[in-house]
């Protein structure tokens, strides 16, 4: 039963899966970066930031890459449209948690 739809990260996604699905939980740990504790953190930062431009399911691609330039921000961010301070803000937010 779905009781609420809402963007995760993968570490985030982490928490809710069933330890019955040890394959599951073993191929998402490769992909992730930080733990769940961490990830809220960002994301917490990231709503922060009250970046308008900036919605959920691009908070957890960043979250889930970790983006380290310009460009890589703005492919996550692709037909958003930020401008160079914006996309500072979050790659200094990002870079807290590396």
């Amino acid at each position: 039963m779905i009781i609420e739809n809402k963007a995760l990260s993968m570490a985030e996604a982490q928490e809710h899966i069933d330890k019955e699905n040890a394959e599951v939980k073993a191929f998402v740990k490769k992909f992730v970066s930080l733990d769940s504790k961490k990830a809220k953190e960002l994301r917490e930062k990231l709503v922060g930031l009250d970046l308008m431009k900036l919605r959920e399911e691009h908070m957890v691609k960043l979250i889930d890459i970790l983006p380290e330039t310009d460009e890589e921000v703005n492919k996550v961010c692709a037909g958003v449209g930020l401008n160079e301070e914006e996309t500072k803000k979050i790659l200094d937010t990002v870079k807290e948690f590396k």
